[in-house]
């Protein structure tokens, strides 16, 4: 699939669809950093000045129009909800995003180092709870997968805490890293392993998500 034209197309649709109430169009997730497979998501954003309950039918009509509907998704949300949400989360929100009509230029100054942080935190204290749970009662191989990949958000934040500098692929952040980070990363790749069998892979995880948590806890 061609990303680009794809995008055009959704871009061209959302606003005939609203008109200048449209604020920000966006392309986030594996498409954006250039990550995607063959069956990955469109994780879209759509910011309106306002969300009001008629748009949800109007946006659906949008969307049954376009290719490939069965893998959008996405973030929709009126202008004045996104700059009242959680600091902590907008910090990934606006670095993970590709602005393709508007921006979101004006979030920067509601998140700072401290909102980061805290991101990072609740980041590996879910991380930790889901692979404990795992470990304990699910055994379940694929979902420790998982949460390897979604380490990569935790290390991201954590290394823009530390650098100022925001790393939106995988493949880029890799060899910035070092230790038990570089490690978790690495085994979260497409073609990552880690040593070992389940329990050692869980223990792994949950290791270095501790560390993280104590790292970040003040």
């Amino acid at each position: 699939m061609d990303i680009a034209r794809w995008m055009e197309a959704y871009t061209a649709a959302v606003r005939q669809a609203f008109g200048k109430r449209v604020r920000c169009v966006g392309l986030q997730g594996s498409q954006a950093r250039g990550e995607a497979a063959a069956d990955s998501d469109i994780d879209v954003v759509l910011i309106l000045d306002r969300w009001e309950p008629e748009d949800w039918p109007r946006y659906e009509t949008v969307l049954a129009g376009l290719p490939e509907r069965d893998r959008v998704c996405g973030f929709v949300s009126g202008r004045e909800e996104l700059l009242c949400w959680e600091p902590s989360e907008l910090c990934g929100f606006y670095y993970d995003t590709e602005p393709w009509y508007g921006n979101l230029e004006e979030l920067k100054e509601r998140f700072g180092v401290s909102d980061a942080r805290r991101a990072v935190r609740m980041g590996a204290c879910g991380i930790y709870h889901a692979c404990a749970h795992n470990r304990l009662h699910e055994k379940d191989a694929g979902l420790l997968r998982e949460l390897y990949k979604s380490a990569f958000f935790v290390l991201r934040t954590a290394h823009f805490c530390r650098t100022g500098a925001f790393i939106r692929r995988r493949a880029d952040l890799l060899p910035l890293l070092g230790g038990a980070d570089r490690a978790i990363l690495a085994a979260g790749l497409p073609d990552g392993e880690t040593a070992g069998g389940f329990t050692e892979r869980s223990d792994a995880l949950l290791g270095w998500a501790a560390g993280v948590i104590r790292s970040f806890s003040s």
